[in-house]
């Protein structure tokens, strides 16, 4: 009979070089699979600096059965997120695990008995390490491989999860767009951007190159100020966007960007991404010490775009200036070559924005699902902004 699985912290260089081995191992085989840019993932764990550490803080957990590692998980203290909702939520990410349902058990219970003792209720995840980067287990859609910065799985970990004690608390959804139903736009859509652009005089521009870092500000005021009444959402450190900028400058491409400006005043702006997760499986997730320059100069190969975000001021939300912000970008996307759309993710909750894109004709295709894990008797309620 096999050993009875154990939970144990990440301590040394060895224990960190085993999170990454069970990893790799978890996905041989696995056609879909990308591997993440491993630089930075070790500092999205903690392993190496990152500013979303300076407030917060984690711990790394492996479980062993047998004396092999057979998974990971890292316990996440987000204390802007108890700051912004006045609630005692902790979080589990960069969970990987063998298909072992009493190994997962264990471990997202030492997870569970740290957060603990930080004096949490509730443990919700997988976030890498917040909504703000990677989150969400895929639950549907295991057919075709991830878009760039989005989540990817084996099909046996929801049971993982479910078996460790966690439930739903939220579904993220991902909406594919062939740049072919342009033609079959609801003229109703048309309607609305015209009527916006005409009302509030919007005029969109690109991101400007020789002044990256005051759009990206620019973008991070916006983003933070949208986003005040969404479900979850807790706005990026001016560090954050900051180190995320200076990773992501030389794979933004301003021809997909957008920044929707009112008598000079930006209130809204819109991010797309092409898809580099091709290019990023060939390097092997590996950007040292050529795997930049193969991202940066192969990418007009790229076909696939994943539209982020198009965020816009609370006061001129509901006017259609989301619309306007993307529409700038597409005839851009098309001069590219760009053949299919990304819009992801979506929260279920966002009813305004999902129904949005499906009376456009996006067509869901993935799942990502947050879950929630009761750390004491009472549960709070889930944040409501």
């Amino acid at each position: 009979m096999p050993e009875n699985p154990i939970c144990r912290p990440v301590k040394s260089a060895a224990d960190r070089r085993q999170f990454v081995r069970i990893q790799r191992q978890v996905y041989e085989g696995d056609p879909n699979w990308v591997p993440p840019l491993w630089s930075v993932q070790d500092e999205l764990v903690g392993f190496r600096h990152h500013p979303f550490y300076e407030r917060n803080r984690s711990q790394a957990f492996l479980v062993e059965r047998g004396g092999e590692v057979v998974g990971r998980v890292v316990a996440i203290v987000n204390v802007g997120h108890n700051e912004r909702f006045q609630d005692q939520v902790g979080f589990f990410g960069f969970f990987e695990c063998r298909d072992d349902t009493e190994a997962a058990r264990v471990l997202l219970e030492g997870a569970a008995d740290w957060l603990r003792e930080q004096g949490l209720t509730v443990m919700r995840g997988p976030v890498n390490p917040s909504l703000n980067y990677e989150c969400g287990l895929l639950v549907d859609g295991f057919d075709t491989p991830p878009t760039f910065l989005i989540t990817y799985n084996p099909e046996y970990y929801e049971a993982l999860l479910l078996a460790g004690g966690c439930a739903k608390v939220q579904d993220m959804y991902s909406y594919y767009a062939s740049i072919d139903m342009l033609e079959t736009l609801d003229p109703k859509l048309k309607f609305v951007i015209e009527e916006a652009t005409r009302r509030f005089k919007v005029v969109c521009r690109p991101m400007d190159t020789k002044n990256f870092y005051r759009d990206v500000q620019t973008f991070l005021e916006i983003y933070n100020e949208s986003l005040r009444g969404t479900w979850g959402a807790v706005p990026m450190s001016p560090e954050e966007v900051a180190h995320q900028a200076k990773g992501l400058k030389h794979l933004i491409v301003p021809e997909m960007t957008s920044i929707a400006e009112i008598d000079g005043r930006p209130v809204g702006a819109g991010l797309g991404l092409l898809d580099y997760n091709p290019l990023i499986k060939k390097i092997n997730g590996k950007i040292f010490p050529f795997g930049w320059f193969r991202l940066f100069f192969q990418r007009k190969k790229l076909k696939r775009l994943r539209l982020i975000s198009s965020n816009v001021l609370p006061e001129y939300q509901k006017w259609g200036l989301g619309l306007v912000t993307l529409a700038r970008i597409l005839p851009d996307a098309i001069r590219w070559g760009i053949e299919v759309g990304e819009f992801s993710w979506v929260l279920e909750s966002n009813a305004l924005s999902r129904n949005t894109i499906e009376r456009a004709g996006g067509r869901k295709t993935k799942t990502h699902r947050l879950y929630d894990k009761p750390l004491t008797d009472s549960r709070p309620a889930p944040p409501t902004a």
